[in-house]
């Protein structure tokens, strides 16, 4: 809307709140599990599953300077797979706004961690 690049939109923000001190929190991934997984129209069982998957994993240090939402992605996609629910990795990259690649390298990095063989 504002015809400005998303890159710019973003380092002027940073800046601003540098400025103004406030402190930014990263944000945290579970936060779009409800809204990707209502819009694939998957269970409860599934975004449990993904919530799981992505503690699990955070707490490993996985998420560490990766973005949020294809982290999310990711753990949907995994759980939609391991509940018998399966979603296409375009179908999950489509609703997140992230690409496929995305989807599979945090979902070959989540797996690992969570000792499960895909």
């Amino acid at each position: 809307v504002s015809r400005v690049e998303r890159k710019e939109i973003g380092r002027t923000y940073r800046y601003v709140s540098q400025e103004l001190g406030l402190e930014l929190k990263p944000v945290d991934p579970k936060q779009y599990v409800p809204r990707f997984s209502s819009e694939l129209d998957l269970s409860e069982e599934v975004k449990s599953k993904a919530n799981e998957i992505i503690e699990t994993t955070a707490e490993q240090g996985l998420l560490s300077g990766k973005s949020p939402t294809g982290f999310a992605a990711a753990a949907i996609y995994a759980a939609s797979l391991l509940c018998n629910e399966k979603k296409t990795q375009r179908e999950v990259a489509d609703v997140a706004q992230v690409t496929e690649v995305t989807i599979r390298n945090r979902y070959q990095e989540q797996i690992e961690a969570m000792g499960i063989h895909g």
